[in-house]
Order: structure tokens, then C-alpha cells, then sequence
């Protein structure tokens, strides 16, 4: 007897067994290899399966096992080692397999739908529409236009149609009227060729041939970059000596606002197809990209977080660029961290992969001290610009208008007469993050989170930012009907009105996500500033993440102090990080930059480090103080957390849990809990949490082994749900 072990999306941390479909052949069966999908019954659905193994036997009773109902593919769409980085994946993380696998798949091929044909996409005529008289859509002038494009033709690319005025609305009524149909053009794909670059400077070239002298075996290279140093150079040289040896190369980036200007940068030093992905295309981008990666008609994909798990033809060069970002860490669902996936797939994959950034995470340092990674240091601007100069702005007794103080308003008065541009850093979206009655001491609170509304006055709303809820912005307190209602603190839109006001003849940008909602938005913005017209620039971290403004002379911290608290261990190091980040955007086209740090604590070591241009030795400090305390990256931590509608479930179920578990784990593993979530409400469901610390990554597997096995073991009331996150980014 024959089995077919798949792997189903679904909650279970399990393999099922199936038996073949029917009619297939002995020989058919020989050929299955691991990755193909098939239609399976799944309780009272159908669903997509994907094939791990075909075994002689399986563990479930006899006469239980149900036939799969169909073969959906003729080969495997995942190369051997994109499934074994798939089945190490679910594995590691400890999450159900099938979902696991899904992830590696577009929307199209996840529904069970066969393959489009291979090729770019086309439209030709029908038998009737070339018979169609010259006349015959002179009432449908755009039709009678398609139809005479595509009558000298064979078949024309949808892309040249829709350059030619032809949308996909005349294209679908012709189709409808069956005089055209959908084909696809399936030239071969050119070779891919390099401009030249840069002449790369010292540090540069010795990093550039440290990776090439490695090819073809796994390294792993941390490129750690001052803020314009020339990184995105280093991976432009390596991609091309990549691509010239016949290999494919992913880049992985952090946000979607990185992907124009670096896909911009990219088109213009290679004459070949780029596949893009990110969760702002369409299914159909989508599916189009994955394609053209797994074909190799893309030999170089550019993608945030998922993309790490694109298919792509004898891969050769893995990069993940900003690899200390909170973004390549997936908060919800399947919990993984993509840099770590790339370090693993690089490895599967026998190929060298670099991680670059200015501020390199705790871990990556943690593994260049070890010598498990290979050190890169940039220390100079290419081009011969200078780091900027950093000066605090004690605000202690200082007046401010919307944040900002006098002296502050004085420089963007200077940098904007000297014709240059400013950049302002302020890491609240709204207008103001509390409204109160003046009155009764209201304070308007989310019903469904234990959090307050934030303020947002143009569009007369109270929003919560953290479940979304949305609210019409009272003129009267709900309680004691006054209308003294006052609003506290500050953020983006606030700052954005005095800025407008105090500077009448100068364009002002906010860039938030509630200004930046349009799928070109964010190029539309690097566009208008890189005319290099005298503005200012208002934003949160959307705007430190990598972008270059070469106009921009004056960056300013609103409000450092935000910053500079936090209870989770991990504050002070994304608090540097992101200071780093944001002063490195300043003086980046050889004029030398200004950077002011509005703050009221100018001794914090974090501030003093950032006047020294010191991430490196700061970051150092902080790597020793986790080593003192046993925290990562030195020990490994994994949390264990529950939502549901009742607060004593989640706790209840956690502390069986721990009865449960406790004697089984190994030595040196420890568990703090369970206890509420810093925000025990979110969206109506009350969260808690179980940590546990360990003294090492093998330690914390085998924990993680026994906790999963246990939790599966356990009742589960109603609508609670548990997970586990490995390598957890949020603890508090």
C-alpha cells in the first residue's frame, strides 16, 4: 500500500496521511516528488495539499485513510532546498507545517489553480475577430483601437496595449464578445547584463572581494556601514559578479517604502527583469513575480519580509539590507523572522549571505564576536561627504510651540532661506495622543483596548491605533457634559499645522502612515523632495529607514524622550538604532549635514553616544550588559501567549500549562508567569503571556518541544487561542 504524506494548512502541528488518488498509476506514483500539490478533502472542505513523502505505511487505523481527489501538478514548483528550508521552518518556529508551506506559495497556486502558461501576458484575435468587418465597433472607439493593434500583430503584450490607451475594462468587453482571447508571449529571456559601477573605495573593494572569494560555499557576511557609506554599492558589485556566474540573487528590505527608489536603483544598473515582492502588488503582480523568479526570467528579486521564501533558480547571493529592522519579524500568525529564514536558506543553498546596516542588531554583532560571521566595516561616507554634526537641545524650561523649541525654529528658519531642506523627526501619528475634560478629569478610552484615543482633528475622528476602532471626534464630554475638552501630548498633524502656519511659503511634507496610504505614495514623495526645492519634511520612522534625500542639510529630533524609556530590555537598543537612523539622513550630498536633539535627559548614555557617532561602541555596552543578565542573544528566550474573550481563561490555561511542563524541561530553562500582556486588551480579547528563558538555542528548542506538546494536550475552552513565538522581538 501506497500513502501520500501531506502537508494541510490548518491549526494542527501535524502530518496527515492520504491515500492516492484514484486511477493513478504505479508508475505516476514512483514519480511524485516532495512539494506537489494536491486537492484533498479536509474535514467538510476541499483543500490544497502539499506532498512531503510517499511512505509504505501510515499510523492511522485501518480503513480511515480518505483518498486525495486530484493531482494538481506534474512536478514540484519548490526546489529540494526551498522545501527542506520550509520543513526546518515549521520545525524551528514550532508552527503548523501546512501553513508553513503555504507561505511559500502565491494566492493562485494556494486555491488550486494550475500554473499560468509561462511567458509575458498577451491578448491575440479570435477566428471571429479577425473576420470582424473594419467597421463593426465604430460606436466603440477604444474596442475598434484594440482590435486594429492586435489585427497587425500576432499577439500583442498586455503592457503594450495598456501603454497604448487599451485598459482592461475594453479588453475584458472584447473578450466577452469572443473576438480576443488571453495568450502569452514565451520569448526566451536575454541574458542579464551589468552597467558598470562605482569605483568602490578601500573598505568597500575589501569587503566586495571578501564575499566573492566565498562563492559558491555558505558564509555569512555583516556589513556594518556608517549611514551613507556606500552599502547599496557593495550589493549592486556583488549582485552583478552574481549574475554573471549564471546564479540568482534575493534581496530582502524592510519596508514596502524602500521598494521605488531601490528597485529605481537597481533597473538602472542591469538590463534584466527584476521580480518585485511586496504586499502591496495585486494577486496577480504577485503570482506574475513568483513566476518569473521560479522560471529564472528574473535572476534578482527584491522583496520584504515573505519574499524569503520565493523560489528562484540556482540561487547564489542572498542579501537582507537594514537586517536589524523590527519589520523582518513576522508579529502574528506564522512568527518568523525572514533575516534568520535567509541565514538558513543561504546555508541550504551552499551560497555566501550579507547582512548590511548601520546599526547592526545586538545578534549580528553577537555572532561577528564569535566569529561565526564575517565583519565588513564601512567607517566613511562614499563621495567624501561627512557625518553630520550632532548637538543636543536641552529643552528643560524651554518654551515650545507644537514641540518645538525656539532654537530649533531659528535653524529651519536659516536651512530654509539657505534654500536647503529639513527633515523632522517625530515618532507619533495624530494630531495629540489624549483627549481629556478639563473639567471632570474624562479621558476618552477605546472600549475594545485597554488604551487611549488618539486625537486625529482633520479628519474630526478618535482613532485607535491599536485595533483600529474609529470614533467621531465629541464636542462634549460623555459624563459631565462640559465642553472643556483639552487635548495632551503631541504628534505628526499637531506639529504639521504650526509648521504650515509659521512657514507660509515653503512646502511641508508629513509622512505617516495616515498621509502615505497610496500604493505610489511614498514615490511620489522621494520624487517631489529630490527636486531639491527648499521644504520641510515632518514624519515618523517611515522616513528613517534607508531613504536618501540628498537635499536634506537639517534633521531634528521632535521629541528624543519618547525614546528614551522603555520595559522591555530591548528599548535602549531600538531607541540607538533609531536616533542613528534618522541623523544619518542628514548632509548625504557632500554639503555637511546638522542634526539637533531635542531632549530632556542630554546625559543618557544613549544621547551621548549618538553625539559621539559611536552606535558601535554603545551597541558593544549593551551586548556586555545582556551577557551579565543571561538575555539574548546570549540566552534564548520564547514566549508562550493566549487571547480570548475572558481574562481568567488565558491565565488558567498558562498556568496548566506550566504544571504540566515545568519537570520536563531542561536544565537551566526557566519561566516567568503567567501574567497579563502590557496591554491585557486588545480588539475585545484579553491577552497573557508565559516567558521562558534559556541558557542556550539548544535548551530552548527542547523547552519549546515539550511546552507545544503539552499545550496540544490540554483542554481549550471555546475561542481561546494559544501560540508560541521563538526568538520573540516583543516581550512587554
Amino acid at each position: 500500500m501506497s500513502v501520500l504524506r501531506l502537508a494541510i494548512p490548518s491549526p494542527l502541528r501535524r502530518y496527515f496521511d492520504y491515500l492516492p488518488p484514484p486511477g493513478l498509476a504505479a508508475a505516476d506514483l514512483a514519480r511524485l516528488a516532495p512539494g506537489i500539490r494536491l486537492r484533498v478533502p479536509f474535514g467538510r472542505r476541499e483543500v490544497t495539499g502539499y506532498l512531503l513523502e510517499v511512505r509504505g505505511d501510515s499510523d492511522a487505523p485501518e480503513g480511515s485513510l480518505k483518498p486525495a481527489l486530484e493531482l494538481l501538478d506534474d512536478q514540484s514548483l519548490l526546489s529540494p532546498e526551498l522545501f527542506d528550508l520550509c520543513e526546518w521552518a515549521a520545525a524551528y518556529y514550532h508552527h503548523p507545517p501546512g501553513e508553513v508551506f503555504q507561505a511559500a506559495f502565491p494566492r493562485r497556486l494556494r486555491e488550486g489553480k494550475a500554473p499560468l502558461p509561462a511567458g509575458e501576458r498577451a491578448y491575440r484575435l479570435t477566428t471571429r475577430g479577425r473576420g470582424l468587418a473594419p467597421d463593426a465597433l465604430a460606436r466603440s472607439p477604444r474596442q475598434a483601437q484594440a482590435v486594429a493593434l492586435l489585427r497587425g500583430a500576432a499577439a500583442v503584450a498586455a503592457t503594450a496595449l495598456k501603454d497604448a490607451g487599451v485598459n482592461s475594462s475594453v479588453l475584458r468587453s472584447l473578450r466577452d464578445k469572443d473576438l480576443v482571447q488571453e495568450c502569452h508571449l514565451d520569448a526566451p529571456p536575454t541574458p542579464p547584463t551589468a552597467r558598470p559601477g562605482l569605483a568602490p573605495n578601500r573598505e568597500q573593494a575589501a569587503a566586495i572581494a571578501a564575499v566573492q572569494a566565498a562563492a559558491g560555499a555558505f558564509s555569512c557576511h555583516l556589513l556594518e556601514g556608517v549611514t551613507g557609506s556606500g552599502k547599496t554599492e557593495v550589493y549592486l558589485q556583488l549582485i552583478a559578479d552574481c549574475i554573471g556566474r549564471g546564479q540568482a540573487a534575493l534581496v530582502l528590505i524592510p519596508e514596502i517604502g524602500l521598494t521605488p527608489q531601490t528597485v529605481a536603483r537597481f533597473e538602472s544598473r542591469f538590463d534584466t527583469t527584476i521580480a518585485v515582492l511586496h504586499s502591496g502588488l495585486s494577486d496577480a503582480q504577485r503570482y506574475q513575480a513568483w513566476e518569473h523568479a521560479r522560471t529564472g526570467r528574473a535572476p534578482i528579486v527584491i522583496g520584504t519580509r515573505s519574499a524569503v521564501f520565493t523560489p528562484l533558480q540556482n540561487l547564489g547571493l542572498v542579501i537582507v539590507d537594514e537586517e536589524h529592522d523590527s519589520s523582518f519579524k513576522q508579529q502574528d500568525g506564522f512568527r518568523y523572522s525572514a533575516r534568520d529564514v535567509a541565514i538558513k536558506r543561504a546555508q541550504l543553498n551552499d551560497c555566501p549571505v550579507l547582512l548590511g546596516s548601520a546599526t547592526p542588531s545586538l545578534e549580528s554583532i553577537h555572532n561577528a564576536e564569535l566569529g561565526r560571521y564575517a565583519h565588513h566595516p564601512l567607517t566613511q561616507r562614499a563621495g567624501g561627504s561627512e557625518l553630520p554634526t550632532i548637538r543636543v537641545l536641552d529643552v528643560r524650561k524651554q518654551a515650545l510651540q507644537a514641540g518645538l523649541s525656539d532654537a530649533l525654529i531659528a535653524q529651519l528658519e536659516a536651512t530654509l532661506g539657505a534654500g536647503k531642506q529639513a527633515l523632522l523627526f517625530l515618532n507619533r501619528r495624530g494630531y495629540a495622543p489624549t483627549l481629556q475634560c478639563h473639567d471632570c478629569g474624562w479621558v476618552a478610552q477605546c472600549t475594545a483596548c485597554d488604551a487611549r484615543l488618539t486625537v486625529h482633528r482633520r479628519r474630526r475622528a478618535l482613532r485607535c491605533h491599536h485595533c483600529g476602532a474609529g470614533h467621531p471626534l465629541t464636542q462634549r464630554c460623555p459624563h459631565c457634559h462640559s465642553n472643556q475638552l483639552l487635548t495632551a501630548g503631541l504628534g505628526t498633524e499637531q506639529s504639521d499645522d504650526f509648521l504650515r502656519a509659521r512657514f507660509p511659503h515653503f512646502r511641508v511634507h508629513r509622512v505617516d502612515s495616515d498621509s502615505m496610504s497610496g500604493r505610489d505614495a511614498m514615490q511620489s514623495l522621494v520624487d517631489d523632495i529630490n527636486r531639491g526645492e527648499p521644504c520641510i519634511l515632518l514624519g515618523t520612522q517611515m522616513l528613517t529607514k534607508g531613504h536618501h534625500f540628498p537635499g536634506v542639510s537639517l534633521v531634528a529630533v521632535i521629541d528624543a524622550d519618547a525614546m528614551l524609556f522603555s520595559a522591555d530590555f530591548r528599548g535602549e537598543e531600538r531607541m540607538a538604532q533609531l536616533l542613528t537612523q534618522v541623523a544619518g539622513r542628514a548632509g548625504r550630498a557632500g554639503t555637511r549635514g546638522e542634526v539637533l536633539l531635542q531632549t530632556h535627559y542630554p546625559d543618557h548614555p544613549a544621547v551621548v553616544a549618538l553625539l559621539a557617532h559611536d552606535y558601535a561602541a554603545h551597541a558593544r555596552r549593551l551586548l556586555a550588559q545582556r551577557r551579565e543578565r543571561g538575555l539574548p542573544p546570549v540566552g534564548q528566550m520564547l514566549v508562550l501567549r493566549t487571547d480570548c474573550p475572558d481574562a481568567a481563561w488565558g491565565e488558567q490555561f498558562l498556568a496548566q500549562l506550566r504544571r504540566a511542563a515545568e519537570r520536563r524541561l531542561p536544565a537551566g530553562v526557566h519561566l516567568i508567569g503567567p501574567l497579563p500582556s502590557p496591554m491585557p486588551r486588545r480588539a475585545g480579547r484579553f491577552r497573557s503571556q508565559l516567558l521562558v528563558g534559556a541558557p542556550a538555542r539548544p535548551q530552548a528548542q527542547a523547552a519549546a518541544g515539550v511546552l507545544v506538546e503539552a499545550a496540544q494536550g490540554l483542554p481549550v475552552k471555546h475561542s481561546l487561542n494559544w501560540s508560541i513565538d521563538i526568538d520573540p522581538q516583543d516581550i512587554f
